[in-house]
């Protein structure tokens, strides 16, 4: 089987220091090789990968203010379109853009759908409803309007995150800077509880941190790290008491939130959007429904058995179960292509890149 993973460009595979969608679509990549399957990854020319790499863009253009991003996506996707039969499968972690070319190859799609940025673009997915494969990265995150493949949940590299069996008793915040993240609430809990905030993530809505968020900040009780990169991000992840995601948002699935699980840190939420599907009430975590039950609950999250998070999450969230439960939809879609009599393998039938 020869697989095509389109990455976003907006930040490097894998990224740097932020980037969910080019996480997800390089743990798939790695683990479909460890698989034995045939990969390239088509991403920015600057990633880093086992597998072949295809690239047009030198880099992401969040990273290059000088790239202009309608540019560099129709020329990043244009080019896997453009040589799309060398594949059996495009594994689409692009959002919508790609669906326009599907009645125009025949390779099949598989589209995996990282949110809705909103509900404007619905319409697009449903277009392409009846040509598509699409997998929601949680239950929660689902459209009425749509069909699905497979709900299969984002996957955390766990051979780069260690287990800590104990905290430095600070509280963590880590994500990205946007109302959306709530980080006021978490630093307004850390107050209350008088409890040390660590901050980690980029900065996406400058006014936001600036009004809301950089007067708290004091160095000491409330302090701003941020951005935190591969290298740093087991630690800072693993030594937290527990991490604060106490979101304003239906979060689709929240990568943080795994990976802090796999580090051994229980997670305190408010209960939206997948984090009842994440997080094991009572045992992994606490699910709240407003400031005064996080204030009660931060009591608790000490009785939480530190190893029992990191098993939830390897047993649910790993790179390993991802790629295998992608394995098994790319085998199931190809089949069923053979069955209704399109040319199954085409890829074979031409020179490799």
């Amino acid at each position: 089987m020869r697989v095509a993973v389109l990455a976003s460009i907006a930040w490097r595979s894998p990224p740097r220091h932020y980037g969910p969608w080019q996480q997800v679509a390089w743990n798939l990549t790695e683990g479909l090789l460890d698989r034995g399957v045939d990969v390239t990854l088509f991403a920015t020319a600057d990633s880093r990968t086992r597998a072949k790499l295809e690239a047009v863009c030198p880099t992401g253009y969040e990273e290059a203010p000088a790239l202009d991003a309608k540019v560099q996506e129709c020329l990043h996707i244009s080019h896997l379109m453009e040589r799309a039969e060398r594949y059996d499968l495009i594994s689409n972690h692009f959002d919508f853009l790609p669906l326009g070319y599907t009645g125009l190859i025949r390779t099949p799609m598989v589209t995996t759908i990282h949110g809705f940025s909103s509900p404007k673009i619905l319409p697009v997915f449903q277009r392409f409803n009846d040509r598509s494969h699409y997998v929601s990265i949680s239950e929660a995150d689902r459209s009425p309007l749509l069909k699905y493949a497979a709900t299969i949940y984002n996957g955390v590299d766990t051979k780069a995150l260690q287990f800590y069996d104990r905290s430095r008793g600070y509280l963590l915040f880590f994500g990205r800077i946007h109302p959306d993240k709530g980080l006021h609430h978490a630093i307004a809990l850390a107050k209350a509880a008088n409890r040390r905030l660590n901050i980690a993530g980029i900065i996406q809505d400058q006014r936001y941190f600036e009004e809301r968020i950089a007067p708290e900040l004091d160095g000491e009780q409330i302090r701003y790290l941020g951005p935190v990169g591969p290298e740093r991000r087991s630690q800072v992840l693993g030594e937290a008491e527990a991490l604060l995601h106490l979101i304003e948002f239906d979060e689709p699935f929240g990568m943080s939130v795994a990976e802090a699980m796999l580090c051994g840190t229980p997670v305190l939420a408010f209960r939206r959007g997948s984090m009842p599907e994440l997080i094991a009430h009572g045992q992994t975590g606490f699910l709240v429904d407003d400031l005064d039950g996080a204030l009660a609950r931060l009591r608790d999250i000490p009785s939480l058995d530190r190893g029992f998070c990191r098993e939830h999450a390897l047993r649910h969230f790993s790179a390993e179960r991802m790629a295998d439960n992608y394995l098994r939809l790319f085998e199931r879609v190809l089949a069923s292509r053979g069955a209704d009599g399109e040319r199954v393998g085409l890829a074979h039938l031409h020179r490799s890149p």
